[in-house]
């Protein structure tokens, strides 16, 4: 499918890419790991042809569509499901032409849009934007009216719509909250063609991936099964290269001291001269070097306080007169780890900021002692960090009367030894500006944590170091995250928020993801569905409202199919009454035969159709019933 040839690229003076080297057959399912910076998203460029190779080609075969996330998210008038459709510019071209259309290219365009599955696009492209979190309403309602987030995942609706022979995806999980990222984990792994995804996210990699391709000073190498293989694998291949290394060394210096011992007699000239031969020949091995990640340090709380840390009683949050939570009664223990689940817009963020006293209760008790420290870590906050400042600046912002060398020793615990404490924060990474920020949320020990997603920008080493800091941690942490293995190497609870409350979720993250991908758990708004009770008028009301809306699609979706056999037989009744006389073959025997082929191929065309509007009639009786 994609093979990559000898590739070669700079920036600068930077070696990006030296004379790299891969192939990925059809179907693989393949993960680009490497360090931040690494050059990962440049070699996506290349592989699209954005950017050209100092050197090198790539090849793919004829015709081949790749598809990739758009870099600027759709933003216009149309409706959600209006711009995935339209990635599809092949069946939007067609319903376009068909409309004008007539006789046999009419035939031709219903025989290829029944080729290309369009009938059921409209069917498929909800399937995939109910998957990534859009309920029936929201998938009607313009794309300008969602926040950049939300309409990246647009954008990441409308590749997986198009299903490219070779999907690209850099870091797809970060515009996704967990329930999201679980139903991604499950597309991909049934993905019909070849994915090269850019990842940190272990579980994905373990999951959804059957090579690993690692990129890792300019070099590549390939490595079969996931992420958890390929770094056992990668381990052996460091201790293997380093015991080689050491071998060799240890020959040199046998070499050497014998050429040093007898180079200058006579009778052990000619051996020494082979010997001189030798050491020429020996090739360095070149040992595999690991850059340490610095570990991230979350400062105990000085003064440890009496439990419970919080106690949430008949409790009630929310805006204004609007109530976002309800019938809140938790209590949290000061070492707690707990895990938010619950999809996006069901509350996590309300409640975190009234456990951590930024939001008070609109009914109800929230307890908590009176010197109780709350540090509280969001993405969002990147934005708050003074770009022209340094990481030494912000740090002795918190530290007024320190000596510098005290200054500097706090911000080297963080993460910034040396002269990176002097690097404006305009110049950092991602990951290097979540790891300053989170260091300042926490930097008087406090004693509850709140990580609102801190895994985005960092690699999955970094991510190591967060796992590692958190359990080290004696505070209590409210972890909201949308990478599973974090939860599950950290978090000791489950909360689930959905339905207007929060409770305690029984189970663990393997119930947790067969409930979102069940029909036990409500996919238009990911909350849990109520028991079956006795339904009063309203209710028999709402749920006929609630059938209406769910049946429009299906109706939509006869009436075209409606619309197309009536074309379709139509151009049939056409080409009968060219063949009628019976005359045809003898005048144009070419022209005859080609009308016949048209008429089966349109005959063809037409039984499917029927054979699925007979489908659809069946579902809509169905749901009426």
């Amino acid at each position: 499918m994609l093979h990559v040839n000898d590739l070669t690229y700079r920036i600068g003076d930077r070696l990006i890419l030296d004379h790299a080297s891969f192939n990925l057959p059809t179907g693989a399912k393949v993960g680009l790991v490497g360090r931040n910076g690494a050059g990962k998203t440049t070699l996506f460029r290349i592989i699209q042809g954005e950017i050209s190779a100092e050197s090198g080609s790539i090849g793919l075969p004829r015709n081949v569509k790749i598809g990739a996330v758009a870099q600027e998210a759709p933003g216009g008038p149309e409706t959600l499901v209006e711009v995935v459709l339209a990635a599809d510019t092949e069946r939007t071209r067609l319903l376009a032409e068909a409309e004008t259309a007539d006789g046999f290219r009419r035939a031709e365009i219903e025989t290829r849009l029944t080729d290309i599955g369009a009938h059921s696009a409209p069917a498929r492209a909800a399937a995939i934007l109910h998957g990534l979190g859009f309920d029936a309403d929201a998938q009607n309602r313009p794309c300008s009216a969602f926040s950049g987030g939300w309409r990246m995942r647009v954008a990441l609706a409308s590749v997986l719509f198009t299903e490219p022979d070779l999907l690209l995806l850099d870091e797809p999980t970060n515009y996704l909250d967990l329930e999201g990222t679980l139903w991604l984990y499950d597309y991909l792994a049934r993905y019909p063609h070849t994915v090269l995804i850019i990842s940190h996210d272990r579980e994905l990699l373990d999951t959804c991936v059957n090579h690993i391709l690692h990129l890792d000073r300019a070099k590549l190498s390939i490595y079969r099964g996931g992420y958890t293989s390929f770094a056992k694998q990668y381990a052996e291949k460091r201790e293997l290269t380093a015991k080689m290394a050491a071998k060799q060394e240890a020959e040199r210096k046998h070499l050497q001291a014998f050429v040093d011992r007898f180079k200058a007699k006579a009778s052990k000239a000619r051996q020494a001269q082979s010997r001189v031969k030798r050491l020429a020949k020996l090739e360095p091995i070149a040992t595999i070097i690991e850059d340490d990640v610095l570990p991230i340090n979350l400062p105990d709380p000085e003064r440890p306080v009496a439990p419970p840390l919080l106690a949430i009683e008949s409790a009630a949050a929310g805006y204004g007169e609007r109530t976002v939570l309800d019938r809140l009664n938790l209590t949290i223990s000061p070492d707690d780890r707990i895990a938010l689940l619950g999809s996006n817009g069901n509350g996590k963020s309300t409640f975190c900021k009234l456990i951590g006293g930024r939001l008070d209760p609109m009914k109800g008790e929230v307890r908590r002692p009176t010197k109780m420290d709350v540090a509280y870590f969001a993405q969002h906050q990147l934005d708050e960090l003074n770009p022209k400042a340094t990481p030494y600046d912000h740090v002795a912002e918190r530290m007024a009367d320190a000596p510098v060398a005290k200054i500097r020793a706090r911000a080297a615990q963080m993460g910034f030894p040396g002269a990176k404490a002097d690097t404006p924060v305009s110049a950092l990474s991602g990951g290097e500006k979540a790891r300053l920020l989170m260091g300042l949320a926490a930097f008087e020990g406090p004693h509850l944590l709140i990580l609102d997603e801190p895994t985005n920008h960092l690699d999955i080493d970094s991510r190591t170091a967060l796992m590692e800091a958190i359990n080290d941690y004696s505070g209590a942490v409210i972890l909201v995250s949308h990478d599973r293995f974090l939860i599950e190497a950290c978090a000791d609870r489950l909360w689930l928020v959905s339905g207007g409350t929060v409770k305690p979720f029984d189970g663990d993250m393997d119930d947790y993801r067969q409930l979102v991908l069940s029909g036990e758990f409500d996919p238009q708004k990911r909350i849990e569905k109520p028991q079956a009770s006795s339904p009063s008028k309203v209710d028999e009301r709402r749920a006929a409202a609630e059938r209406r809306v769910a049946l429009a699609p299906l109706r939509k979706k006869l009436e075209a199919l409606e619309a197309r056999m009536a074309k379709l037989t139509e151009v049939i009744g056409k080409v009968d009454a060219a063949l009628a006389d019976g005359t045809a073959f003898q005048k144009d025997p070419v022209k005859a035969t080609e009308l016949s082929k048209m008429r089966a191929e349109a005959a063809s065309t037409l039984a499917s159709i029927e054979e699925e509007w007979l489908t659809v009639s069946g579902e809509i009786e169905a749901a009426s019933a």
